[in-house]
């Protein structure tokens, strides 16, 4: 099968028909994020080689053993995380950038944690290019989140550790929510929510997400 040149491709029409049928139609309502995703080029952020898949229903490879997600999970994940314009949030795996783009569209300020120095480096340079200003990157430890910067009112995990990292539901402000996909062979995208009387977990979906890397062990 020939793959189609991207001076082929029409990625407006390609972004509008991804936001319809795979985003919308599967229930995603918050109108903030659709325009987000209306508007940000996914393209940017996939390997010039794989730019004909960037808006396919799928994962897609960006190297170092990352993915960019599927774009409905990406969705999923920003709608339950219910982030708002006045937000701090903490986002657990860079990658590729494109849902920090998306965060940098939806919150007030966006920190970052990658653990391969090379994709956020490339994460970084894409950003930039965009004019997204109020977003900081940090190589280094996820797990071990980002303290002198908390609380969060809000916290995104992209990769899935076997249990949900301590230090990350202890820098999670009151009322805050925290999206992670949790587990090894058998994984679910869980919501914490911190509340007066405590933590709330819910489970959203089973999902299959890329392990989190990082040296820390402090989980539960």
């Amino acid at each position: 099968m020939v793959r189609p040149r991207e001076n082929d491709l029409d990625f407006p029409a390609l972004r509008e028909e991804m936001v319809e049928v795979q985003i919308r139609r599967r229930g995603i309502r918050d109108p903030r994020l659709l325009a987000a995703l209306s508007h940000l080029a996914r393209e940017r952020f996939v390997p010039l080689a794989d730019r004909a898949h960037a808006y396919d229903d799928a994962p897609q490879p960006i190297g170092h053993a990352a993915t960019i997600s599927q774009p409905f999970i990406v969705a999923l994940m920003l709608e339950a995380a219910t982030i708002r314009p006045d937000d701090r949030v903490l986002e657990i795996g860079t990658g590729s950038g494109y849902q920090t783009a998306l965060l940098s569209a939806l919150a007030a300020h966006v920190y970052s944690i990658e653990w391969v120095a090379a994709l956020s480096e490339r994460a970084g340079a894409t950003l930039a290019e965009l004019g997204c200003r109020n977003v900081e990157l940090r190589v280094g430890d996820g797990r071990r989140g980002w303290p002198e910067a908390a609380p969060f009112d809000a916290i995104l995990v992209t990769a899935a550790p076997d249990s949900l990292p301590e230090p990350l539901l202890e820098q999670l402000g009151m009322g805050g929510r925290l999206v992670a996909p949790v587990g090894t062979d058998h994984q679910s995208l869980v919501l914490w929510q911190r509340e007066a009387h405590g933590v709330t977990r819910h489970v959203l979906t089973s999902v299959r997400f890329v392990p989190l890397l990082g040296g820390g062990d402090d989980t539960s």
